[in-house]
């Protein structure tokens, strides 16, 4: 079976002439005797990889394998730059893993303001989980827990996930509390430690208010939290 289709056909007294030798060669195109229509198809005469034409045993030995909704499994995932043999750090937009996930060593971002905290915090989960306000506190506060500005927590969290954080409020002589907390601008009440909300700061230390916060139905939130001081 023909692998190529020539660019011009001769026929038997035909004068040989230079164009018709490099039209045979120039408009050439490819046979369907050139593709096995498992792995590879035909294109305009050209050869193109068939949609799901590459097995994982094609790409390596134990390769990924997805699912029909382009979900990946692999037994290792290195974050190497294109050419490089070395994985090199870098970072996943978003990264999601179900079963038990071992993790030797971690280097959590925090989130420092110079602000002070008075009237309503807007806290952004998606920004981290450790916020520490280094400027000595003006007031009582309120906490408003959100996504980000464009997208409300409701919005970032399913149904029985859960998110947990910390604000460290710096105190001065003069210290200050958290005194309300909201969850997308809705007044939520948590249950504290010990079973009593704070009603007052600790002056010269630093106060670490703690917060896990579960998704139990849409909009629907439980919040668990503690106040301790660190000085």
């Amino acid at each position: 079976m023909a692998i190529l289709a020539t660019g011009n056909t001769f026929n038997t007294g035909d004068s040989v002439t230079a164009t018709m030798l490099n039209n045979s060669v120039n408009n050439a195109t490819f046979a369907s005797g050139a593709v096995d229509g498992v792995t590879t198809q035909l294109s305009g005469g050209a050869v193109i990889v068939k949609d799901g034409g590459i097995t994982t045993a094609k790409l390596s030995t134990g390769g990924p394998t997805w699912t029909s909704g382009g979900a990946l499994t692999a037994t290792s995932i290195q974050n190497s730059p294109i050419g490089s043999t070395t994985p090199s750090t870098g970072a996943f937009t978003t990264l999601s893993a179900t079963g038990t996930t071992s993790i030797y060593e971690t280097i959590e971002k925090a989130t420092l303001s110079g602000s002070a905290l008075t009237g309503t915090i807007n806290l952004n989960t998606l920004d981290g989980a450790v916020f520490y306000y280094t400027a000595n506190t003006t007031a009582n506060w309120t906490l408003n827990v959100r996504g980000d500005g464009s997208n409300s927590l409701n919005t970032v969290m399913a149904v029985n996930d859960s998110i947990s954080f910390v604000v460290m409020a710096t105190q001065g002589s003069t210290a200050y509390y958290q005194s309300a907390m909201q969850i997308d601008t809705s007044s939520v009440t948590p249950k504290w430690a010990g079973g009593t909300a704070p009603t007052a700061g600790n002056a010269n230390s630093i106060d670490v208010y703690a917060f896990t916060i579960i998704k139990t139905a849409n909009a629907t939130f439980t919040v668990l939290a503690s106040q301790t001081k660190f000085a």
